[in-house]
């Protein structure tokens, strides 16, 4: 199986910065594209940043100057470096990957990690 596993989150104050890593285990035969993915309370989930298989980063505007999404491919990590972070950043962080299995090729949800930025 294929497990997806979020860490780094917590509270900041606004300004701060936080760092979220991903980490991708199982079996599978490569990992296509990953992003990060957001959910306030009352809110549906968003996109924060993507990078598709073998394209450019993409971002959502709200975060564009100030996150940065990269991934190590000897690792199958990817990692969300947060800065500048604002009270609407708070929401739960989700990691995501479209894993290309044997059987062929599926999305993944981490569980989750709570960012929270406040005063």
């Amino acid at each position: 199986q294929v497990q997806l596993v979020e860490s780094g989150g917590g509270s900041v104050q606004p300004g701060g910065s936080l760092s979220l890593s991903c980490a991708v285990s199982g079996s599978f035969v490569s990992i296509n594209a990953v992003g990060w993915y957001r959910q306030a309370p009352g809110n549906e989930r968003e996109l924060v940043a993507s990078i598709p298989s073998d394209r450019r980063a993409k971002y959502a505007e709200s975060v564009k100057d100030r996150f940065t999404i990269s991934r190590d491919n000897t690792k199958n990590t990817v990692s969300l470096e947060m800065n500048g972070l604002k009270p609407e950043d708070t929401a739960v962080y989700y990691c995501n990957a479209d894993v290309r299995r044997w059987s062929g090729t599926y999305t993944y949800w981490g569980q989750g990690t709570q960012v929270t930025v406040s005063s």
